[in-house]
């Protein structure tokens, strides 16, 4: 094994949900790693300031702005990436929500809170592979990188669309790996609970916090450059033999 099986140069990526926390650091550990990043958001002010983040360690990047729910941007992405960085190589899809009016009991839960749920975290992540699939199989090496969560193998209260749509996405993780092997190598990377703003509320909360430390062995939240790594990893050759696989980084929190 050398360390060029981590070189990820000639390679483009793009990152859905890469303007800040998890997938941001993803977009600057691919690259680092050697690759091109494209890392996409709604937002034109993140999605500016991680492509300078991804120029900082001398790769190259667009300022593409992008909603997953929307099939006609999702597409102009990987045509705009393809045209202007020479193809697409690597998706990792981390754009993912789990808002308000979809937490609670199963019968308080709003229509509109699992509706705009399942179409970022499920839908957009199959839009994205799905407008991807011919310059992932023309490419060598091809592969898709779904970002799941503890809640896509495991029972969370109070967040039934969020987990529905985290499980969903491991189980198309698995089918797609199939449809599209041996050509694109398709994997879930499966963090557990990292230091973002999406986590802001549960750190805050003294009793939350506190629980789920006690159920993490490594006991403290990740900090989203830790879960940059793994993809890395699933993106590279080191993990040639590797597909249809949830790669789990939670500090030991599934573990118990």
């Amino acid at each position: 094994m050398s360390t060029d099986q981590f070189n990820l140069s000639n390679k483009t990526a793009v990152v859905t949900g890469g303007g800040r926390g998890i997938g941001r650091a993803i977009a600057e550990g691919l690259a680092i790693a050697g690759a091109d990043v494209v890392p996409t958001a709604r937002t034109r002010e993140d999605v500016e300031a991680a492509a300078s983040a991804v120029r900082s360690h001398g790769s190259k990047s667009l300022e593409i702005t992008t909603d997953v729910t929307i099939q006609d941007e999702v597409e102009s992405l990987i045509e705009e990436t393809a045209a202007e960085l020479g193809g697409v190589d690597v998706v990792v899809n981390n754009a993912g929500i789990n808002p308000d009016p979809a937490l609670g009991p199963p019968e308080s839960i709003q229509s509109d809170g699992l509706e705009v749920t399942l179409d970022v975290n499920l839908k957009g992540a199959f839009r994205c592979a799905q407008a991807a699939a011919k310059e992932l199989h023309e490419t060598d090496g091809g592969n898709v990188i779904n970002v799941a969560s503890v809640g896509g193998l495991v029972g969370l209260p109070r967040q039934h669309p969020y987990v529905a749509s985290k499980h969903g996405l491991v189980g198309m993780t698995k089918s797609m790996s199939l449809d599209w092997a041996p050509d694109v190598r398709v994997n879930a990377l499966v963090p557990g609970y990292v230091r973002t703003d999406l986590t802001d509320d549960l750190r805050e909360d003294d009793d939350l916090r506190r629980s789920i430390l006690d159920r993490t062995p490594l006991d403290r939240f990740a900090d989203p450059e830790e879960i940059a790594g793994p993809a890395v990893f699933l993106a590279s050759d080191a993990a040639s033999y590797v597909t249809g696989s949830s790669l789990v980084v939670d500090g030991g929190w599934t573990a118990r």
